[in-house]
């Protein structure tokens, strides 16, 4: 893992505005990219053991206490959403927003995005691999300190997936 920050590290310093010594910083303490690189790879290391088969996620939502969260926007989110999933749009996951809604740091938390998916592109909109919203809500989550979250890991296809939706399109 150390070796992950030091790499995040060392790719923020080579790019030529973060490090640049001819160029005073613009300082901002409400935004820390050496943080969040930090972070990032202690998530990444963190949701290793994390990813979960459709059974095992399916098994899991059913256990009490357990959380599914849609981190997509609400437009999609009332297209089509597995059933019984909360909504908190990626945008919208602040401070009070995450502790009004998950005010359990220790509830288990399963998270799917738009790139779990396949056959309803309109509710689900394929993401490029590297910018998948498991990614950011992930990280997002690790960063509020919650650390039972479980990412639904393969690609489904909706009309033959063995998870309940709900929504405007059912």
């Amino acid at each position: 893992m150390k070796r992950l920050v030091l790499l995040a590290l060392a790719i923020l310093c080579s790019a030529p505005i973060a490090c640049a010594q001819s160029k005073a910083r613009i300082n901002n303490p409400a935004i820390d990219m050496p943080g969040y690189l930090v972070i990032a790879a202690e998530a990444a290391q963190h949701r290793e053991s994390r990813r979960l088969t459709e059974d095992e996620f399916i098994r899991m939502s059913r256990e009490p206490g357990a959380i599914i969260l849609d981190a997509r926007s609400r437009e999609k989110y009332n297209e089509l959403h597995i059933k019984g999933a909360i909504n908190l749009s990626f945008p919208d996951i602040t401070v009070d927003s995450v502790n009004s809604t998950l005010p359990d740091k220790n509830a288990r938390i399963l998270i799917y995005c738009n790139n779990n998916f396949v056959g309803a592109p309109e509710a689900f909109p394929t993401k490029m691999a590297v910018a998948s919203l498991n990614l950011s809500t992930y990280i997002a989550l690790y960063s509020y300190g919650f650390r039972n979250i479980y990412e639904l890991g393969p690609l489904l296809d909706v009309k033959t997936s063995k998870l309940e939706f709900s929504g405007e399109r059912r």
